[in-house]
């Protein structure tokens, strides 16, 4: 294995990092831009797993029906929502339409 070849973890990382402010990506658009276009759990898996201090831009990454994937007004829905809006990113009837923020 050469290890030199970045994992796909990394992948994932710089993919999401590459997102522009008040843009957002699904997780299988982020798990095709990285190679591996069946892998979107993976994707939600990979960011899941953040340290917590982290500062990967892992909120502009959604579902591909354009909501947030975590249950309704859990915290963790809620802060992202949050920072989602603080980007002025619009939500209606909880939910981004994709084609205005991709």
């Amino acid at each position: 294995m050469n290890t030199n070849e970045p994992t796909l973890d990394e992948l994932i990382w710089q993919a999401v990092a590459s997102i522009p402010v008040g843009k957002v990506a699904t997780y299988g658009s982020i798990a095709k831009l990285c190679g591996y276009p069946n892998h979107a759990r993976y994707v939600g898996r990979a960011l899941k797993q953040l340290p917590k201090d982290s500062t990967l831009p892992w909120h502009r990454v959604i579902n591909s029906q354009g909501k947030i994937s975590f249950p309704v007004d859990s915290d963790k829905y809620l802060l992202q929502k949050h920072l989602l809006e603080a980007e002025n990113v619009i939500f209606t009837n909880q939910k981004i339409r994709l084609k205005d923020y991709m």
